[in-house]
C-alpha cells in the first residue's frame, strides 16, 4: 500500500462531478428563486450560519415540505438551549416520507446472514406501514403515546417506525444484542405502552434466542399494554413463556387495507428518542422533533451526500446507533436503502463487499473501525468483486486515519469521493463532513455542513485556526434535542451541552480546522465510550462490575484516537483479600457481554490500588484519558483538586508502558 500521509490531495471533483451535484442545483435555484448567488461552497456556508432564517426557509422550500399548516416564523427563539424553529407550522415526518413516492421500485433491499437480498417495493412498504398503524390504533397507540422495538436491522423496524410516527406516536428502539439492563436503561425511562421485538436474532453464524430476555423486558415495564412479536428462530413457540402477545404475521393479517393517514403535528412534537450517554446515572433520552428530522435529514441526505432517486444507499449499523435512523432518512430523498443483518466479518470481512457488488450499491458506510479491520486483515476487495459502481463512501463512528483513506481509494476505487464525517446522536446527523464540489484530502473532513455552524474552541472559548481544540456549534440547528425525556427544567440539557461554555454547543470531541477549512477529528474529549458506533455512558459499565463483591470501585477508559490503537481498558480496586484471577475476569467480561453490550467488554482488566477522584467526589476519567492518551499530567490532572492525588501514579506509569508498546 502507499504512504499516505495526512493532507495529500486524493481526489478532486470533475467538471462533471460539479455541475451534476446536488449543492450546484440548489445553489443555481437559489439564484433563481431568491437572487442569491455564491461564488463557492465556502461562501454558501458562511451564508447558512450567519443568515439562519432565510438558509432554512430556504431548504423549506427546496425540499417543498409537506405541512397541513404554514409556519408563522422560521426562528421564532434563537438562543441555545431553547430555539424554537418554524412555530405554527403543522406536519408529519411519515407523510412527507411517502409524500410523491410512485411507482413499483425497491424502497429497500434487505439481506440477513443467511439470505439471499430481497426487495420491498414501495408500494409494499406503504401498504405494511398502512396496516401497522391501524393495529397499532387498534391497540389503543394515539399521539404523544410510546413504541420501543427491541429488533435488529430488519424491514420491520422501518414500518414501526413510519407506522408509529403517522400517529404522532414517539418511536425508540435498541438492538437485541443489548443486555436486558442497557435496554431497561433505556426504555423504563419513556414508560411504552407496545413493544415490539423479535425472539432471537443470528450473527455470525450463530442463533441467539432472546425469548426469556423479551419476557424480563415485559416483566420490567408495567405500562405495556401489547407485545408484538416477530419470530426467527422459535416460529412462534416463543408465544408459550411471554404474556399478553400476538405475533406480527397474524396482526399485519388481519390489519384491514386502508390509506395511512397522518396525524399533523407541530415542528417540535417528539419523533422519536435515542439515548446518548453520561458519565452518571441512566442513559439520557434524547428527544428529536418531527420537523428538525426531517429538514436535517433532507438537507445531509441530499446536498451533503449528493443522493438521487438513482442511488442506492448502504450503512452498516444497528437499531441502537442514529446512522440506523439517518439510513431511514435516505428513503425521504426517494433513495433506495440497503439493510444488512449480521456480522460484517462472517464468513470474512469481504461479506460487505459482495453485499456491494450483489446489490448495485452506489454509496457505502461503514464504521471507521470497520475499514481498519479490512486494512489489518489484508484484503482486497476490488480484486475479488466488481465496485465500480460505488460512487461515495462514508466513514463515521471514529477518526479515519491518513492510511485508511489511502486503502479506500486503492481497494475499492479510485473514482470516489471519501466523506467521513462527524456528528452524533445528538442532533442525529453529520456537521463535519463531505463536500462534493470540492478535492478531498487524506485523513481530513472536507468542511463544516451547511448549517452548522462549527468551530474549535481553545480552553479560553476562543476559536483558533490550525490547533486541536473543542469542537463547538455556536448557533442553533433544527435537529439539536428538543429536551431529554423526565428533565422538566432543562438541567440534565444544560450540563450535557452548555456548561463549559454557556449559549453554545460544545459536543465533546477534539477538533482541528486547517486554513481551507478542511476538520480532523482527533477523538473525544470527554469521557463518552464510543464502541463501533454505539455510545454508552461509564455508569452502565460500573453498575455491573461493581456488583460483584470481591470488587470495590472500578474505572474504565475508552483510549480511542486518531493515530492510535483503540483499546478499552477496565480498572478494578479489589475488596479486602479478594483476588482479580482468570476467573473473575472472564466472569466480569461474560456479564458485560450480557448485561449491557458485547461491544463494551474491555480489551483488559487491570487491578489498581485506587481510583482517582475529585475532591467532589467525581471518577477523573477525562483526566485519566488524556494521561493514557500521551498528554503530560500537568496539562491533563491538577493534583490541587483531587481526594487523592498519589492515585496518578499508577496511570503516569502505565501511560509510558502504552508509549513503549
Amino acid at each position: 500500500m502507499r504512504d499516505i500521509v495526512e493532507g495529500d490531495l486524493l481526489w478532486q471533483p470533475s467538471p462533471h462531478d460539479i455541475e451534476n451535484a446536488n449543492l450546484t442545483r440548489y445553489m443555481s435555484w437559489l439564484k433563481g428563486h431568491t437572487g442569491r448567488e455564491f461564488a463557492d461552497y465556502q461562501a454558501l456556508w458562511r451564508w447558512s450560519v450567519t443568515d439562519i432564517d432565510a438558509f432554512w426557509a430556504s431548504l423549506w422550500d427546496y425540499f417543498e415540505i409537506v405541512a397541513s399548516e404554514p409556519y408563522t416564523a422560521v426562528l421564532a427563539e434563537r438562543g441555545m438551549p431553547g430555539a424554537q424553529w418554524f412555530p405554527g407550522a403543522k406536519l408529519n415526518y411519515a407523510e412527507n416520507f411517502f409524500h410523491q413516492q410512485t411507482g413499483d421500485r425497491p424502497a429497500i433491499y434487505y439481506q440477513a446472514e443467511s439470505g439471499p437480498l430481497t426487495e420491498i417495493s414501495w408500494p409494499e412498504l406503504y401498504d405494511q406501514t398502512a396496516r401497522l398503524a391501524q393495529a397499532l390504533k387498534a391497540l389503543g397507540v394515539e399521539r404523544g403515546d410510546r413504541v420501543v422495538a427491541f429488533l435488529p436491522n430488519i424491514p420491520a423496524a422501518i414500518i414501526g417506525l413510519l407506522a408509529t410516527a403517522s400517529l404522532g406516536a414517539i418511536w425508540s428502539s435498541c438492538p437485541p444484542d443489548f443486555g436486558d439492563r442497557s435496554v431497561l436503561d433505556r426504555f423504563s425511562q419513556i414508560e411504552p405502552k407496545v413493544f415490539i421485538a423479535v425472539d432471537g436474532y443470528r450473527w455470525a453464524g450463530k442463533t441467539f434466542d432472546r425469548t426469556e430476555v423479551v419476557a424480563h423486558l415485559q416483566a420490567s415495564l408495567p405500562t405495556l399494554v401489547k407485545t408484538i412479536l416477530i419470530t426467527d428462530v422459535t416460529d412462534g413457540a416463543a408465544l408459550d413463556s411471554l404474556t399478553n402477545t400476538v405475533l406480527w404475521r397474524d396482526l399485519l393479517a388481519t390489519a384491514p387495507a386502508a390509506d395511512l393517514t397522518f396525524e399533523p403535528v407541530p415542528f417540535d412534537h417528539p419523533l422519536w428518542v435515542l439515548y446518548s450517554s453520561g458519565t452518571t446515572g441512566l442513559p439520557k433520552p434524547i428527544v428529536q422533533g418531527h420537523g428538525g428530522i426531517l429538514l436535517e435529514h433532507l438537507k445531509t441526505i441530499h446536498l451533503t451526500l449528493d443522493l438521487t432517486p438513482a442511488d442506492r444507499f448502504f450503512w452498516f449499523t444497528s437499531t441502537g446507533w442514529m446512522m440506523w435512523n439517518f439510513l431511514v432518512g435516505g428513503l425521504l430523498n426517494g433513495t433506495s436503502i440497503i439493510l444488512y443483518n449480521g456480522s460484517p466479518g462472517y464468513p470474512d470481512l469481504n461479506v460487505l463487499w459482495r453485499l456491494a457488488e450483489t446489490s448495485g450499491l452506489t454509496y457505502f458506510g461503514a464504521s471507521a473501525a470497520f475499514i481498519q479491520a479490512c486494512m489489518k486483515a489484508g484484503i482486497h476487495p476490488n480484486q475479488a468483486f466488481d465496485l465500480s459502481r460505488i460512487r461515495a463512501v462514508g466513514s463515521t463512528g471514529s477518526p479515519l486515519p491518513a492510511d485508511g483513506f489511502g486503502w479506500i481509494y486503492d481497494n475499492i476505487n479510485a473514482h470516489l469521493a471519501l466523506e467521513s464525517f462527524s456528528g452524533g446522536t445528538d442532533l442525529c446527523t453529520g456537521f463535519i463532513g463531505g463536500v462534493r464540489t470540492q478535492p478531498i484530502y487524506a485523513g481530513e473532513l472536507q468542511g463544516p455542513s451547511l448549517g452548522a455552524a462549527v468551530q474549535s474552541f481553545n480552553s479560553k472559548g476562543e476559536p483558533v485556526i490550525d490547533e486541536v481544540g473543542e469542537l463547538v456549534i455556536t448557533e442553533p440547528m433544527p435537529s439539536m434535542p428538543l429536551f431529554f425525556w423526565n428533565d422538566p427544567d432543562m438541567s440534565r440539557y444544560r450540563e450535557s451541552y452548555f456548561e463549559l461554555y454557556p449559549g453554545i454547543w460544545r459536543h465533546g470531541d477534539w477538533l482541528k480546522i486547517n486554513q481551507r477549512q478542511g476538520c480532523v477529528i482527533y477523538g473525544r474529549s470527554d469521557s463518552t465510550i464510543n464502541r463501533q458506533g454505539i455510545r454508552m455512558g461509564t455508569s452502565e459499565i460500573y453498575r455491573v462490575v461493581e456488583s460483584f463483591p470481591a470488587i470495590a470501585d472500578s474505572l474504565i477508559i475508552d483510549l480511542e484516537m486518531l493515530g492510535r490503537e483503540s483499546a478499552m481498558p477496565l480498572f478494578v480496586v479489589m475488596r479486602d483479600d479478594a483476588v482479580l484471577d482468570d476467573e473473575l475476569r472472564q466472569q466480569i467480561k461474560h456479564k458485560l457481554r450480557s448485561e449491557v453490550s458485547p461491544r463494551h467488554v474491555p480489551n483488559d482488566i487491570i487491578e489498581i490500588k485506587q481510583v482517582p477522584y475529585t475532591l467532589s467526589g467525581k471518577k477523573m476519567e477525562v483526566p485519566i484519558r488524556k494521561i493514557l492518551l500521551g498528554m503530560d499530567i500537568e496539562d491533563a490532572a491538577n493534583p490541587g483538586a483531587m481526594r487523592n492525588p498519589d492515585a496518578l501514579d499508577f496511570f503516569v506509569a502505565y501511560a509510558e508502558t502504552l508509549r513503549q508498546a
